[in-house]
């Protein structure tokens, strides 16, 4: 199995930005996802920056995908959506599509299929693989059984990418929640987000952690973890093992997840690894509410 970071959710400066995936381009990750997939006014990384980057990132021996906005709402998103993949195709790199305009868009192009189409059932997968998917990432709340029934059907020549470690993405809406916070308007946000580099903590009246605000994404609290599972997913052949990126542990993560799909055992993550205030959970895998932790794993696979 592969492993893969996922594109950055979070509102980073540009030197932190850059300086992350400098680091990453040495780590044992086989893919690595880049662009803004959140929020279109977040512009401290261009265009031209992301495609630089890209060709550090491959050069060293990345595989590189650009990924699209997920929630296009408005005619600039869409033009912006349209520059991104010219800019892929004159460059030879991959897009993830996370919006289905940008899967129209690639025409037949050989595409990503990311989290957010949506992938339930085998019908789905193989109309995707028709239109030129070469891979596709389940639904995050999709359980290891309903995985297994979808690879039993998988189109034949298309990847499989799980999400195995992070922060799960659970709604995009256009109101800013983070602009809201601190009583802004979206429009006038003063990007706000910078201030939270792992999103921002949301309880519930008992004081509890129930979300994580991220500009106009939602995060669950607590950090997925499906270090328990790999070697599940070796037997239901997923070919690749996701990672959300963090800001603190991230390398450590990396080896951890990439000595178990060397060894095909459980990766061993020390609780510090976690993100700030998170917990662990694995719930949907097993077929029960997100935000739980399960020791015993689904008996159906």
């Amino acid at each position: 199995m592969k492993l893969s970071l996922a594109p950055l959710s979070y509102y980073w400066s540009k030197e932190a930005t850059m300086r992350f995936y400098v680091e990453a381009m040495h780590w044992p990750v086989d893919i690595i996802y880049l662009g803004e997939v959140v929020c279109s006014r977040r512009h401290v990384m261009r265009l031209p920056d992301w495609i630089s980057l890209a060709k550090a990132c491959r050069d060293a021996g990345k595989q590189v995908v650009l990924s699209t906005l997920t929630l296009i709402d408005n005619e600039a998103d869409r033009r912006a959506m349209h520059k991104l993949i010219d800019a892929a195709a004159a460059e030879d790199l991959l897009i993830e599509a996370n919006d289905f305009s940008a899967v129209r868009a690639m025409q037949g192009r050989p595409f990503v299929a990311g989290p957010h189409l949506n992938v339930y059932h085998t019908g789905t997968l193989q109309w995707l693989r028709e239109l030129g998917a070469m891979r596709f990432t389940p639904p995050i709340e999709l359980s290891g059984a309903d995985l297994a029934a979808l690879q039993a059907q998988r189109p034949e020549g298309l990847e499989t990418e799980v999400q195995v470690w992070g922060r799960m993405a659970l709604a995009y809406s256009s109101r800013c929640f983070t602009a809201r916070h601190h009583r802004l308007r979206k429009d006038n946000c003063e990007f706000r987000c910078e201030q939270y580099p792992d999103g921002l903590a949301l309880q519930t009246r008992e004081h509890s952690d129930f979300l994580t605000i991220n500009g106009i994404q939602t995060q669950s609290a607590n950090c997925l973890d499906l270090s328990p599972q790999i070697p599940t997913l070796k037997k239901l052949q997923v070919d690749i093992l996701r990672l959300q990126v963090q800001s603190k542990h991230m390398e450590q993560i990396v080896h951890a997840f990439d000595t178990a799909r060397r060894r095909e055992q459980a990766a061993v993550i020390e609780p510090t690894f976690l993100p700030p205030q998170a917990e662990r959970c694995n719930g949907y895998w097993n077929g029960s509410s997100g935000m739980q932790w399960q020791t015993i794993p689904i008996q159906a696979i």
